[in-house]
Parts: structure tokens; sequence; C-alpha cells
């Protein structure tokens, strides 16, 4: 509008003064051609424009005001503030100071055009004018630079906004519990996917659809809690519950729920953080068993010391009468058989003592394939190893903080007890090396974990003795004591490990041994 408001001012002096209007005309088309160039790069290139092509259009613009003003009249102009218009529209575009710079080049500008380009000297009016440019900028320099200043924060606050956003997706799809959002009318409103996984739901085809009596059947207690939060605003800090799949798996998991802001029916949309607390159970019935084996040790100990010395009273005392005159053949033969007992009675209490005994009491650095070996070979010359066993030893070099002899009993047994419960052929492999921190059940402590690993191709366990395993004289084979497992049981603990048994009836049993590989500086001897 300003560069045709000049043309056809320059058109209207073009005869009376014509080299006026070629420099208003020439100006003009300058002043186009580089509109036209900002046109080109800002909209059709979609270049963002530098402060250098802002300068340069803030030039063109103030030089086709001072044109227009000087064309109609210069001090008694209508269009002065027209520059009040360009020096605002710069302050928003500018820094203070470069906004500065273009402000104060129009104020330049009309002072030179009323100064030189017209016989009336200015006014007060005139200055008055100045000083409404100059204080006009200076106002929406400073509202704009406000302005910016909340943009930046605002700008701000989304940019940390969509991180946090980010890093809580990241999370939500990361951890290792399930997290399912219910809003008040029982529909799916967000479901994880490890929540995914434990519940064996689809979230991508049950989002915005009811879920409650699906809920029911996969966890009666998850559902009970959000029912109870949904209704009446019900929170559980920490609950367990169980968990149903489809092919008849059932696991517990430890539950929690919270409630947020209310529908516009009165509900609460409920959350809850579900996670698989099968290892944790496993952890704890493992220390448990721990528990037990001290308390049981103790007692064995405790009866093998007020038995065993009647017991050799006992025996010695029939010996002698089995020796005396009077004594006839009968006498002898249950002289025998009593003594055959006691003899039964004294290998059973130095088993019990064997296993009260167990502890650790020297560490050391043990090379535990070493051990391995050493122990395989004692074994395969055992008699209830038969020529049909196979043992064979695989793995490397694997050093450990322990007591030698400890792991020792601990192999002997685990490789001993499979040879026994064979039926037929059999192969044992005893495997040792370093493993995995993710290959330990959730809620362990170990450090650096090493693995001993006792497998073997036999019946393997009855389903009936698998839980009770490492309880003292719990035993599938005639004639045993039951007491083997549970010194490898209190062995392992002596080492702050852990024994692991995983077995199925015709398909062998996997005996896993985690050590760790230093022991804890807190452990005291």
């Amino acid at each position: 509008m300003l560069a045709v408001g000049n043309l056809a001012g320059a058109a209207l002096i073009w005869t009376s003064d014509p080299s006026r209007a070629f420099i208003i005309s020439t100006t003009v088309s300058l002043g186009l051609v580089v509109t036209a160039y900002g046109y080109w790069a800002v909209w059709v290139r979609r270049r963002h424009p530098g402060n250098i092509f802002l300068f340069c259009q803030a030039l063109v613009d103030v030089a086709l005001v001072t044109l227009l003003v000087h064309l109609t009249g210069g001090p008694n102009s209508a269009f002065p503030a027209l520059y009040i218009l360009v020096t605002s529209s710069y302050a928003l575009l500018f820094s203070f100071g470069r906004g500065f710079l273009v402000a104060l080049t129009a104020a330049l500008f009309y002072f030179a055009d009323v100064y030189w380009g017209h016989p009336v000297r200015p006014g007060l009016g005139f200055w008055g004018q100045i000083v409404i440019i100059l204080g006009s900028y200076a106002v929406v320099a400073l509202l704009a630079t406000r302005l910016r200043q909340a943009g930046a924060e605002r700008e701000s606050l989304q940019t940390e906004l969509r991180r946090a956003r980010l890093q809580a997706d990241d999370i939500l799809q990361n951890i290792r519990s399930g997290v399912l959002t219910i809003d008040g009318s029982g529909r799916l409103a967000f479901l994880n996917p490890m929540g995914e996984r434990l519940l064996q739901l689809d979230a991508a085809r049950m989002t915005g659809h009811p879920i409650l009596d699906t809920l029911k059947h996969r966890s009666p207690e998850m559902w009970a809690a959000m029912v109870s939060a949904i209704r009446h605003g019900r929170k559980v800090s920490r609950s367990e519950g169980t968990v149903q799949h489809d092919d008849g798996r059932v696991f517990p998991i430890g539950l929690s729920t919270t409630t947020f802001d209310r529908d516009a029916d009165g509900r609460p949309s409920v959350t809850a953080i579900f996670t698989d607390i099968s290892d944790l159970k496993r952890i704890q019935e493992l220390n448990l068993r721990a528990e037990r084996l001290e308390a049981v040790a103790a007692l064995s100990a405790s009866l093998a010391h007020e038995i065993r010395n009647p017991l050799a009273s006992i025996r010695s005392s029939v010996e002698q009468l089995a020796r005396t005159a009077q004594a006839d053949e009968d006498d002898r033969y249950l002289a025998q058989l009593i003594i055959r007992e006691s003899d039964r009675l004294s290998r059973l209490l130095n088993e019990f003592l064997d296993f009260s005994r167990v502890r650790a009491t020297k560490f050391a650095p043990v090379d535990l394939q070493a051990v391995v070996t050493a122990a395989v070979r004692m074994v395969r010359e055992h008699p209830d190893c038969k020529a049909d066993t196979e043992i064979r030893v695989q793995g490397q070099r694997t050093v450990l903080e322990g007591d030698e002899d400890l792991l020792y009993r601990v192999v002997v047994n685990l490789v001993l007890n499979a040879a026994q419960a064979a039926k037929g052929p059999v192969v044992i492999t005893v495997t040792t090396g370093a493993a995995k921190v993710g290959d330990l059940p959730l809620g362990n402590n170990i450090e650096h974990p090493l693995r001993l690993e006792v497998r073997d191709t036999g019946p393997g366990i009855p389903e009936e003795l698998r839980d009770r395993l490492f309880e003292p004289f719990v035993t599938g084979r005639s004639g045993g004591t039951g007491l083997g497992l549970a010194i490898v049981q209190r062995a392992v603990e002596a080492h702050r490990g852990l024994a692991l048994v995983d077995s199925a009836p015709g398909k062998g049993t996997k005996f896993t041994i985690y050590f760790p590989a230093r022991r804890a500086s807190e452990v005291i001897e």
C-alpha cells in the first residue's frame, strides 16, 4: 500500500518535477524487489528471515513512509503515524537494541526530510512527533520483551513437559511391573507392555472397551480392588493376589491401586500397579527353609550327643553278654542283631552330626572346576555308581572365595544322588562357569554370581517330593536318610549362595547352584 501510494504521488509530479518523480519511482521499485525476494525466500523456499534481511526490509519500509510523508507535506502530512506502525512491527521482530536502531533511523529520516526537504522550519509539534515515535517504540519494545520472555518460559515448560512425558512413557514401556488404568465406567484406559504380558491381554484391541469381566476371570483379587476403588474410592497400598492364564498357569502378584480425579458421573479412574512375585516368593521360601534347617541342625546335634554315649554303652554291654559262657545260640543271635542295629543307628547319628556341623570354617580362593573334577573322580569309584552311569565335566576354570571341603561335599552329594536315583543308563553332566545376574530370581543379592549345574537324564523327582526336597529326612530312595540334599542346602547357605532345582518325572533333573565370586565384606565368621 505504501508503494502504491508513493507511485501515485510520483505520477502526479512527473510533469512538474520529473527528477524527483524518478527518484521516488526508483526507490519504490527497489522496495518492491526487496519485498518480492523476501516473499520468495520465506514462503516458497521456507527459509527463516535473518537479521540482515530484516534490516534491509526495515530501511525500505522507513524509506517508503518517508517518501509518502515528503509527498504529502512533510511536517504538515497526515502520515507520520506510519512511522509508529513500522517501529512497532520491528520491535516485535528484533531485540530491544536492534529495534531501537530501526526507530532511531525512522526518526532521523523524518527529521532529514522535514529539515532539508521543506522550506518550513519544524516547530514544537514536529519534535512532539519525534518523541511519540521513539516513546511508542519503547512501550511496544518493553511489552514485546516481556512477551518473548513469557514465550520462552512457555516453550521451556512445553519442552520439559514433552521430556517428562517421553521419560514417563519410556519408564512405563520398560518397567518390570504392570500398569493398568480403568476409567470410572470400567473401560480400559491404559495398559503397558509388561501388563499385557502378565495378564495376557491385547491393549490395542481392548482400549476403550469394558474390561472388568475379563479382569475378574484373570485376577479376582485385582478385580475386587479395582471395583472397590471405583465405587468407594478405596486405595490398596500393598496386597497380594493371583493371575491365571488361559493355559492354566497361576502365579502370585503384588498389587497396589490408586485413584485419580473423578469423571463427570462422579466415579474416579483407577490405576493398578502389579508385579509377578513368583521369584520373591521363591526366595522367601528358600530363606524359611534355611531357617528350618538351622533349627533341625541344632536339634540333631543335641540329640546325637545325647544318644551316642548311651548307645555305645548298650553296644558294649551286649557284646560282653554275648561272650559269656551262659549265652546260648539264641542269645548270641539276638546280641548280633542289637549290635548290627546299633551300628546302623550310630551311622545315622554320624550323619546327623555331619549335618549339624556344616559350617564354612576357612574361606580361600578355590577353583570350582578342580573341586568338581576331584569329586567326580571319587563318585566314579563309589559302589552305587553303576557301570552304565556316564559322568561328564564341562565348563572352565571358575575361581571363588569359599570353603573347599564344603564345596566338595556339595558336588559329591549332588552327583552321587543322581547316580543312586538312576534306574538304568544315565548321563550326568556337571557344568561350571560365570552366570548373569538376570538369570537369578528377583529378590536375590548375589553379586558377580558363579554357576554350578548338575544335570542328569534320570527318572526325575516325583512331584510330591519336589517342594520338600531340601528338607531333612525327605528321600525317595529306599534306605536313604534324606540328609544329603539338606547338607547341600546348608553348605550353599554358608556361602551366601542359592540352590534351585528343576525336574519333571521322566525328563531328568537339573540342580543349579549360584555362588558369589567373592565373600561379602559384612560377613563375619
